[in-house]
């Protein structure tokens, strides 16, 4: 705010020294930061009260319209990715369950699980007869 370095605050308190005298100096800076708090939290109130006022007046609303005048293009690409993420999100919430679906289709759904798990150990067991020799359960046990 007021730019000081350090070598302008190192003669503000070598003048304060001289002027206010060792005695009384703590008392100064304790009631120059009480100053400097209260300035400091009547200016956040400032602030606090002039965007509750820009809000209730709707300049958020406004700034927003402005931006999509100016922007149509990103503001277009903001409303593909909020749909996007809300397809995601719906995605996520309807996971795949065989009660949800209708008996037919959990019933096909059951057969094509029951083929797969079937089919893959089919090619287990074809895959360990040819590498090891034929499946007996001595062979098994070895590996």
């Amino acid at each position: 705010m007021f730019d000081l370095g350090w070598t302008e605050l190192l003669v503000i308190g070598v003048v304060a020294l001289i002027v206010v005298g060792p005695k009384d100096l703590p008392v100064l800076f304790r009631n120059a930061g009480r100053f400097m708090g209260k300035a400091r939290g009547m200016a956040n109130e400032f602030s606090r009260a002039m965007n509750q006022a820009a809000d209730e007046a709707g300049v958020k609303d406004m700034a927003q319209g402005l931006k999509s005048a100016a922007n149509p293009m990103g503001t277009a690409m903001d409303g593909v990715r909020e749909a996007a993420k809300e397809m995601t999100d719906a995605v996520a919430v309807n996971k795949f369950d065989l009660d949800s679906l209708s008996d037919e289709r959990a019933e096909d759904a059951r057969k094509i699980q029951t083929a797969t798990a079937k089919a893959a150990t089919e090619r287990k067991a074809s895959d360990a007869t040819s590498s090891d020799g034929p499946a007996t359960p001595d062979n098994k046990a070895d590996t």
